[in-house]
């Protein structure tokens, strides 16, 4: 169990949910955290919480290992930025993009425009370690997962260093990443 926030602490949320006037946008690697520590930050502010990759799977009514079998990843990064724009249309509060949604041009400029955009950095032993719970990782699949995050890591570093916000993520408890992003606002909107 994590300890409750102090009141200073508390009186900084509520500072920052009246200040904050756009989503706040997760990027970075599978594995990041971005979900869970999502999850948490929404909570924090008392905001709604989606999932990207869950809203593209319910409109397409596919899951993603499908959609890339069946349609190619294009198809998937077409339809993945369509769900995103509608997402933050709709003012969802915390959204978690999936891995590669950053490195599209348009999604990427969509989510600068228009969301907080905090990269959750995260060393690739946490991210092997992480993504080795689930299998369904299209990604993944047929290669070394070390290699492959490794790789994805040096090619999609360049985009992610755009995000308005870097934290690190933490293998502790996701508190304390919710913490760094909410440290990382508040120094944006200064």
């Amino acid at each position: 169990m994590e300890p409750l926030p102090n009141p200073d602490a508390l009186a900084r949320i509520e500072t920052l949910k009246k200040r904050l006037d756009r989503p706040v946008a997760l990027i970075g690697l599978m594995g990041a955290g971005k979900s869970t520590v999502g999850r948490r930050l929404a909570t924090m502010l008392d905001r709604g919480f989606i999932d990207a990759d869950d809203a593209i799977e319910d409109a397409a009514q596919l899951s993603i290992a499908e959609i890339f079998s069946e349609f190619g990843e294009a198809y998937f990064r077409d339809g993945e930025r369509r769900v995103i724009a509608r997402l933050i249309e709709e003012e969802h509060g915390v959204i978690a993009t999936g891995g590669g949604a950053f490195v599209n041009a348009e999604t990427r400029a969509l989510i600068l425009e228009r969301a907080v955009t905090v990269w959750i950095d995260c060393d690739i032993a946490t991210l092997v370690e992480r993504t080795g719970r689930r299998d369904d990782r299209p990604l993944l699949r047929n290669e070394e997962p070390e290699a492959v995050l490794t790789r994805l890591q040096r090619e999609r570093a360049p985009f992610y260093e755009q995000a308005h916000i870097r934290v690190e993520g933490q293998r502790g408890p996701h508190t304390r990443t919710a913490w760094s992003i909410i440290e990382g606002i508040e120094q944006w909107l200064s």
